[in-house]
């Protein structure tokens, strides 16, 4: 007999009176008086359980393994389904036939009891916390986010492009990374460390640059994958390791990488509204807030955009910097990001035409030779989610940039060859996929959206 999901059968997919198979892991059990046993059973393809009813006067003998097993347990179970006349839930299943598949060998240290745990406590069982409900809520819906990327690329067009995870370039022309060493052990035991490329390389801290020379060949390309910051960031808002959605436009501008985010983000959100409801009333239910009707908002507006520096106008009018201070010597930090948009815009904005100074070197320079062609795009609650520009395509100056920001332009002949060989205006953007997942769940700490956090001093998994 085949088994069937947990989710069909409460998306009615499965008839009434049926006689079906479900596997899964016992989440609740509780004995009755009238000798029925109530297992609450999970399989991770939904936030619901099913509840198996099991008659103890059906077992072969008193001793069945059915009576002695706990939460946690994976079982095998045959059965009729049937709606339940418990107003609480919809269907159950009254056993035919039911065997434990595999034991919790020391049930009183199980740490994934069926209590409610805190989040930090889920963090030092991090391969165990997807069968809670809260991880596996998540861990649908960052399911539901990455196909639908790939959906709405596909049918706009787009390549993927796999972008290299070892490189020798920072494309962010600064910060720290993650340094790649071969390691051989020698006669001593001792491990000795070299450059197996034959120089100094790195994780990636963005894969732009690579994809790039794609965009100048294909027009309409994406990377999608995991990349690599080394800073000693240990925030609710920052990784050491974390996935980036990275697209590049050939023949855009400034104006249309941010159309195509617009689109982009509401296609997400949509395709998670019309897929995941179940998991985000979870959400709902658990921090008593209107997640869906926040999503739903989110479809129907356009993301507010603002000058730079106006931002610096509403800030120094809130009092919340220095009226004195001129505007393109402010950097904003998480506190001005805030202000912005939860309490003054109270939505998501679009900040863009920032002070040169404060980005990298591949943006393009504006008319006023002060800003660039830039945008970061922060969320209510997050900060920045996106962040993005129109690059320099003139090779003269996109060298005067490498030169003022002192680094060295031997390392950057094959980008600067790309304005050389039929150079176009381009446009990208950068995605911090954990900080949309936390935007949409309403989850605080980015630790929690990603399954096995890497951080400062933590990698235990």
């Amino acid at each position: 007999m085949k088994s069937v999901s947990i989710k069909d059968i409460f998306k009615n997919k499965i008839l009434i009176n049926s006689i079906v198979k479900v596997q899964g892991w016992i989440k609740n059990k509780r004995n009755s008086k009238s000798n029925l046993l109530f297992i609450d059973v999970y399989d991770g393809s939904c936030v619901n359980t099913l509840q198996i009813i099991v008659n103890k006067n059906l077992l072969v003998n008193k001793n069945h393994e059915i009576i002695k097993s706990t939460p946690g347990c994976s079982v095998y179970v045959e059965g009729r389904l049937v709606s339940s006349l418990n107003t609480k839930q919809k269907f159950e299943i009254h056993m035919y036939k039911i065997n434990v598949i595999g034991w919790v060998k020391k049930p009183d240290l199980y740490p994934m009891s069926s209590k409610r745990h805190s989040m930090e406590h889920l963090r030092n069982f991090a391969h165990l916390r997807p069968r809670t409900n809260i991880i596996g809520c998540i861990s649908r819906i960052r399911s539901s986010v990455f196909y639908s990327i790939h959906d709405f690329f596909h049918k706009n067009n787009y390549h993927w492009v796999a972008s290299p995870i070892i490189t020798s370039l920072n494309t962010e022309g600064a910060g720290d990374m993650f340094s790649v060493k071969y390691s051989k052990k020698k006669e001593n035991k001792k491990l000795t460390y070299k450059n197996f490329f034959g120089k100094e390389v790195f994780l990636t801290v963005s894969g732009q640059l690579s994809i790039e020379a794609y965009a100048c060949a294909l027009s309409k390309v994406y990377t999608f994958g995991p990349i690599f910051r080394a800073e000693n960031s240990n925030t609710t808002r920052h990784l050491s390791e974390f996935w980036m959605l990275e697209v590049e436009l050939a023949f855009s501008n400034l104006n249309n990488i941010i159309e195509v985010i617009q689109k982009m983000l509401k296609y997400i959100i949509n395709f998670i509204l019309q897929n995941n409801k179940n998991d985000l009333r979870f959400f709902e239910k658990t921090f008593h807030d209107n997640i869906i009707n926040k999503l739903k908002n989110f479809l129907e507006t356009n993301i507010k955009r603002i000058n730079y520096k106006d931002a610096i106008k509403i800030l120094k009018e809130n009092k919340i910097i220095e009226k004195d201070s001129i505007y393109l010597d402010i950097e904003l930090n998480l506190d001005h990001e805030k202000f912005l948009v939860d309490k003054y815009f109270k939505q998501p904005i679009i900040i863009q035409n920032y002070p040169k100074s404060f980005k990298p070197f591949y943006m393009r320079i504006n008319s006023d030779k002060k800003t660039v062609a830039a945008f970061d795009i922060l969320f209510p609650k997050i900060g920045e989610i996106i962040g993005g520009s129109q690059r320099e395509e003139r090779i003269l100056y996109l060298d005067k940039r490498i030169q003022e920001l002192k680094l060295n332009i031997n390392d950057y002949t094959w980008y600067r060859e790309l304005r050389f060989y039929g150079t176009v205006p381009h446009s990208g953007f950068g995605l911090g996929l954990e900080r949309l997942i936390m935007y949409i769940t309403g989850i605080k700490n980015i630790k929690d959206v990603i399954p096995f956090p890497r951080t400062p001093k933590n990698a235990n998994f």
